[in-house]
């Protein structure tokens, strides 16, 4: 009796399997092909390839086609990247420094994401390293005044800061 239950079983649990890739995501040409019988197809008298169908390509990502390069993602114009770094017709205020690392890549805009401000308002960042800086809008972050800081993309560009390093920058209110 377990001789007939037994293969049954195991058919009923494979039925399904042929899609199993395509459930978990994983691309079906990575999987090794069976290999094509060739006696079957030399006996029908057909003429049938005997390799593998060619795969289709895999979907590529969407930050791969829409280019993943730091120019691709900077979405600031000539003119917006020009404004900000032109020299501030007065001082602001020094409200220190902070280290900073990159925020979110995908956001718009010149900004710097602080918690040495409570509100929202214009500032400039200075990177002592390069002698760069940029005007840019300064976002209330929650934490200490000595918790690191987030910098938008476009920004870290300007004032010549590592995209994948941390940098300290100088920070102050605009003018």
């Amino acid at each position: 009796m377990t001789r007939i239950i037994l293969p049954l079983f195991i058919a009923a649990a494979t039925a399904g399997c042929s899609n199993l890739t395509e459930r978990l995501g994983m691309d079906a040409s990575q999987s090794e092909p069976a290999p094509a019988s060739t006696s079957v197809e030399a006996t029908a008298g057909v003429a049938t390839p005997s390799g593998p169908a060619p795969a289709t390509p895999p979907a590529a990502s969407p930050i791969a086609t829409a280019g993943s390069s730091a120019e691709a993602l900077d979405t600031t114009t000539a003119a917006e990247r020009e404004a900000a770094t032109r020299a501030p017709a007065s001082t602001g205020a020094a409200l220190g420094s902070t280290v900073v690392s990159l925020g979110s890549a995908t956001e718009p805009g010149l900004w710097l994401k602080t918690p040495l401000v409570e509100a929202e308002q214009p500032g400039r960042v200075t990177n002592p390293a390069t002698g760069k800086s940029a005007a840019v809008t300064l976002i209330p972050l929650e934490g200490p005044a000595t918790a690191g800081s987030r910098m938008s993309l476009p920004a870290l560009r300007l004032i010549g800061a590592s995209l994948t390093d941390l940098t300290t920058v100088e920070v102050s209110t605009e003018g």
